[in-house]
């Protein structure tokens, strides 16, 4: 009775804690923050935010992984951002895959042949950017923007 008890145990722990094989597709929604060496993305509901590197872009609908756990939307990317972004962005692909909280992506700007990644991004970790403060530039530069919004200059005759 005592190994009964125990084996049905011993099969919800392996099931709960996923030690039960290798990791699954995932399909659905991708949402939350994912990050990895010099890589990161964050999406909800509505968006993403890639950093490849010294690079940003963004996908403008929710990434919907398929039953296989894999993905492929457009987007647009910028891989001139830093050290002085020059604001061009090229449409991009975004594709990859999800497999249990790790997801594989790969960035393909479709003008031209530039290809980064792929890169492996974990959920719930943070992104591990190098030295390219580009987005915390971007949020100061907004911020600032906001709490002083240009001066009405009155015109002289």
């Amino acid at each position: 009775m005592n190994r009964a008890v125990f084996a049905g145990l011993a099969l919800v722990l392996l099931r709960n804690c996923d030690l039960a094989g290798p990791p699954r597709p995932s399909p659905g929604k991708v949402a939350g923050t994912w990050g990895g060496d010099d890589a990161g993305l964050i999406a909800d509901d509505t968006s993403a935010h890639v950093h490849i590197g010294c690079t940003y872009g963004d996908v403008h609908q929710p990434i919907v992984a398929d039953a296989m756990g894999h993905f492929d939307l457009p987007g647009e990317h910028d891989i001139t951002a830093h050290p002085v972004d020059r604001g061009i962005l090229h449409p991009a692909r975004f594709s990859g895959s999800v497999l249990g909280k790790t997801l594989t992506l790969t960035v393909t700007l479709t003008d031209t042949a530039v290809t980064l990644g792929p890169v492996q991004l974990t959920l719930g970790q943070a992104p591990k950017l190098g030295p390219c403060p580009i987005c915390l530039t971007r949020r100061a530069v907004a911020r600032r923007a906001a709490a002083f919004p240009p001066a009405k200059v009155a015109k002289t005759p």
